[in-house]
């Protein structure tokens, strides 16, 4: 299927299923996908399928004044976004500046949409780097990536690219506070043969005993909405995602569904 890449620094606003009117940070080069994850059903595409591989992050500079920029243009326009969202061609918090970008966001925001949230769209993959828990802990919306309880489905979901060690990253989860995030994609399908599924019951029950030590404030759970890097992948009906929710608000988890 078509994937694509986020060409600016600063794009949208635009209206995000889970998050409202969403102006997106992208703090990863604009000609290549830089990610922790390759995620089979990533909108970005694969690790190095796209762009030219020579790119480079921009700086904190950088962003801070194509933000500056784009939140004076909007304001020029009667526009306001509902959220800042950190997202883009990978995973945000590789950035090398990422605390310090975080604390310009911040204060960009105060300054021209002091109602806006900041969030950030991360796969936990740097949760042990003190500086990225700093910078998350101050913004409104860190929002982590755990789609499953099951170690094996995770490595064939998100397909990490570094020795991935589940138990630890609940841990660090749970750091938190609760002060986070966990947001689930529920895909279905095939791939080389092997059945793509982790909505089964051994998943969910895994993935609920997991979000009960975490203790999360919200989870989101959501299928594929854009095209994949893989023809096989399917969308999981809103029936199943709604199955899935329920069992979660039965354990007192505050639950958004996004079929």
């Amino acid at each position: 299927m078509s994937v694509f890449l986020f060409e600016d620094i600063v794009f949208g606003p635009v209206k995000s299923r889970r998050l409202g009117v969403s102006l997106g940070m992208n703090l990863l080069p604009v000609s290549r996908k830089i990610c922790s994850f390759d995620c089979i059903y990533c909108e970005c595409g694969l690790n190095g399928q796209l762009g030219d591989k020579t790119g480079q992050m921009p700086t904190r500079t950088e962003v801070k004044k194509a933000l500056e920029e784009k939140l004076k243009k909007m304001l020029d326009e009667g526009l306001k976004p509902d959220v800042i969202t950190f997202a883009g061609n990978g995973e945000p918090t590789l950035h090398p500046e990422f605390n310090g970008v975080i604390d310009d966001t911040i204060a960009l925001r105060n300054k021209y949409c002091s109602a806006a949230r900041i969030a950030v769209l991360s796969n936990t993959s740097r949760l042990h780097k003190p500086e990225v828990v700093e910078a998350l802990l101050k913004i409104d919306d860190n929002i982590q990536k755990l789609d499953s309880g099951l170690t094996e489905t995770i490595l064939k979901l998100d397909q990490p690219n570094y020795p991935f060690d589940l138990e630890k990253t609940i841990k660090q989860l749970c750091d938190f506070n609760g002060q986070l995030i966990i947001q689930t994609m529920f895909v279905a399908g095939e791939l080389n043969g092997e059945v793509i599924d982790n909505t089964t019951e051994e998943d969910v029950t895994s993935w609920l005993n997991a979000l009960s030590r975490i203790k999360p404030d919200k989870i989101m759970i959501y299928t594929i909405e854009r095209d994949t890097p893989y023809n096989s992948l399917k969308k999981v009906p809103l029936e199943v995602l709604e199955t899935i929710a329920q069992k979660a608000r039965y354990k007192g988890f505050y639950v958004s569904v996004s079929g």
